[in-house]
């Protein structure tokens, strides 16, 4: 069955949607308590490499950052896990990540979370200081994999 080329398919694979267009595919996760869509993609996979969003850990009963920055760092790095898995990827396929924080004294609380997410060698990495995030969030974390 042939598809048209910008149109592509729509797949649901445990919950997430997977849409197709050429050669591109969109990952978008579902977010809990949020009823509109949002102009983004959780990841875009284009050929083996997939370009991951920015992540924010939220509270899924708040839909906001905990104030515990340690419990925060654990909920960004599992929706990272959670996109990267639902595109057919392992944390270990991540080549590249950016985690911006709006408190570098954070920095060891972040990589005692980040580290235990990594089997043998880590990512290239920038941990960039920043004023503000959405939803008062401490930590968003975006990055790239590539299929080995």
């Amino acid at each position: 069955m042939a598809l048209p080329k910008l149109i592509g398919a729509v797949l649901f694979l445990s919950f997430t949607m997977v849409a197709s267009a050429g050669d591109r595919k969109y990952i978008v996760n579902p977010r809990p308590g949020d009823t509109k869509a949002l102009p983004f993609s959780d990841a875009v996979l284009v050929g083996n490499t997939l370009y991951i969003a920015g992540h924010i850990g939220l509270d899924p009963k708040t839909a906001q950052a905990p104030a515990d920055a340690e419990l925060e760092a654990h909920l960004v790095m599992d929706g990272v896990k959670k996109t990267v898995e639902n595109a057919g990827f392992s944390m270990d396929d991540i080549v590249q990540m950016q985690i911006f924080c709006t408190d570098l004294k954070l920095y060891d609380t972040f990589n005692n979370v980040y580290k235990t997410y990594f089997h043998g060698d880590f990512p290239a990495r920038a941990f960039i200081g920043t004023d503000k995030l959405l939803r008062n969030g401490h930590y968003e974390v975006l990055g790239i994999a590539v299929k080995r």
